[in-house]
């Protein structure tokens, strides 16, 4: 590994910009800008002596679409240094009240580590918010190590593997009350130019034993169930969210083999204490092969949820198996008034079966704290800048454009 001083070697964020532009719509009351909130555009006008029309500063997502990005330079475990433009549009499409926030993310990463990734995640209500829209699309030109199967494995088994890879999930969903929204969808995971140069121990790796594959597809069904009582996703208060996905892969629209998974994502937030806007949060993911064999880099694995986001502290990919478990406690408070400023302290742990195995090893715990800087208020978009600490000495930074969870 690299030493301390690389491993939390000081990101670099310019902040060039926050961009707001605009739809009709009518905004909620607790994405509404309030006159004692400040985001770092209010402080670079500021600086720069620039002053906004009275109409263009009080605009919120209800008014017109918010778009907040950020040009950032940063060193993580698995990329090591990495140049980053990353950015969320938040909007609503309907002008209903209560309508549902829609979020659009979207990032283009290069890496020292030569890993080149285009992921964007959507979350669009659409007619009315009679239907909603959820995707997850993806390329990626991705070197990275596998260290073998379950949560019990060592260093020493790390296998350096290099792909390209094309992620489409896309699912259709119905609301069927105000809160609750179940639907269909497509699922393609498409790994191609695969890659590895064997453990570093010298032993039979993992990836060898289960099948090694120049290219793997797994191309399926799969059904969503959705309940979310969040106000704004981007950054809850308060609510509960929780995700059902199952997923059926089949030969006959392309998959290696037939197998089956599900995925329960369950999400809830507390304001503690009372009314204020500090925050404990409480993340459950767990990610289980149903039946089947699916390809090894298609495996319940860290860091590989929707938003890359489970595991803080561990390099992404540390751990993989047939059963995923992961819990995360988080604890969001505001280090000044006018909301620029703010921390957070997480725990999280995860334990993994082997394959075909679904008993599930040891657990391995991590925890850290960050700091929240507002990019938008407007949206109440932040950038997390985490720092995190984890079994068998890792230690990592870690960036985001939104909370974690």
């Amino acid at each position: 590994m690299t030493t301390l001083s690389k491993q939390i070697a000081v990101i670099t964020i310019f902040f060039f910009a926050s961009l707001q532009m605009q739809a009709q719509s009518t905004a909620a009351d607790s994405l509404k800008g309030k006159p004692a909130e400040k985001d770092i555009v209010d402080y670079f006008r500021k600086w720069f002596g620039y002053k906004p029309s009275q109409k263009a500063d009080s605009i919120s997502p209800g008014d017109k679409p918010v778009i907040s990005y950020l040009p950032a330079a940063g060193y993580t475990l698995q990329t090591r240094l990495a140049a980053i433009l990353t950015g969320n549009v938040a909007f609503f499409t309907s002008n209903k009240p209560g309508s549902k926030l829609s979020v659009v993310n979207a990032n283009v990463n290069y890496t020292q580590n030569r890993q080149f990734t285009i992921p964007i995640q959507m979350n669009v209500w659409l007619h009315g918010d009679a239907w909603n829209l959820l995707g997850d699309w993806r390329f990626m030109k991705y070197p990275q190590s596998t260290f073998g199967l379950g949560s019990n494995t060592g260093t020493e088994k790390e296998d350096p593997m290099d792909y390209y890879y094309v992620r489409v999930y896309q699912y259709f969903l119905k609301r069927i009350t105000s809160k609750f929204s179940a639907g269909l969808g497509y699922t393609l995971d498409y790994h191609w130019k695969i890659s590895d140069a064997g453990a570093a121990d010298g032993s039979i790796s993992d990836y060898e034993k289960y099948g090694r594959a120049q290219k793997t597809t797994s191309s399926g069904l799969a059904l969503n169930m959705v309940y979310d009582s969040r106000k704004n996703p981007i950054n809850p208060l308060n609510g509960l969210s929780a995700n059902i996905a199952v997923r059926n892969n089949f030969t006959w629209l392309g998959s290696n083999h037939n197998w089956q998974s599900a995925i329960l994502d369950i999400r809830k937030y507390f304001p503690l204490p009372g009314a204020a806007k500090n925050v404990l949060a409480f993340w459950s993911y767990n990610w289980m092969i149903l039946g089947g064999q699916p390809p090894y880099l298609d495996l319940p694995s860290t860091g590989w949820d929707n938003f890359n986001n489970t595991g803080r502290g561990f390099i992404q990919g540390r751990y993989r198996g047939n059963v995923m478990l992961y819990l995360e406690s988080e604890y969001r408070f505001r280090i000044t008034s006018n909301g620029l400023l703010g921390g957070v302290l997480f725990a999280n742990a995860e334990s993994f079966s082997g394959a075909p195995s679904k008993r599930l090893q040891s657990i391995q715990p991590g925890a850290g704290g960050g700091l929240r800087i507002k990019l938008n208020k407007k949206s109440n978009t932040n950038i997390d800048i985490d720092y995190g600490v984890v079994t068998q000495g890792y230690k990592g930074l870690f960036v985001n454009i939104g909370e974690v969870f």
